[in-house]
């Protein structure tokens, strides 16, 4: 017999229910999101994966790809003003869009290595650190802290796992929670 206990869901997503630190809710809430990302593409064919979800227009790996442009320019560009592309060439077409010959390892691969980026910044900085000047912020009064910034991901992440739940229910009636 099943215990009642197994079929009560978590109260609580994210970190438990005793943090309290603000740096801690906010990472630990930032990779809750990217891990429920992860679980909202599991056993998706490489098909399925590529294919453009009507009426949305985008592919679940497209919005990975997307995700993986984000924190690229939110921490690289943004944070730490590091001199990289921030956008692809051909705008949103090109940063939402897979094309059929880039492999399913390929994009998952560059988004761990943005978000592997993003834990190295965020490692040995304060919240309050505010952005380097010269990528995406020129001068002090643009420049926003880290936690501004980390907030900012957070979000992304909120909506865009959210995009991803209703494109799987379109995909395959998989529902999340």
């Amino acid at each position: 017999m099943q215990n009642p206990s197994d079929q009560v869901p978590a109260l609580l997503d994210g970190p438990g229910a005793e943090v309290t630190d603000a740096r801690e809710l906010l990472l630990g809430y930032l990779e809750w999101y990217r891990e429920a990302l992860a679980r909202k593409l599991a056993g998706l064919s490489d098909e399925r994966l590529h294919e453009p979800v009507e009426p949305l227009g985008w592919s679940p790996l497209g919005l990975v790809q997307h995700l993986g442009w984000v924190e690229r320019r939110w921490m690289r560009w943004g944070f730490a003003a590091e001199d990289v592309l921030a956008y692809p060439p051909g705008g949103d077409e090109a940063e939402w869009g897979v094309p059929a010959d880039r492999s399913t390892a390929d994009v998952l691969d560059a988004y761990q290595k943005e978000v592997a980026r993003t834990r190295t910044l965020v490692e040995g900085a304060s919240l309050d650190d505010k952005a380097r000047l010269g990528g995406r912020f020129q001068s002090s009064d643009q420049a926003p802290s880290l936690g501004r910034i980390l907030f900012h991901l957070l979000q992304e992440y909120a909506r865009h796992v959210g995009h991803l739940d209703v494109a799987r229910e379109l995909l395959d009636g998989t529902t999340g929670e």
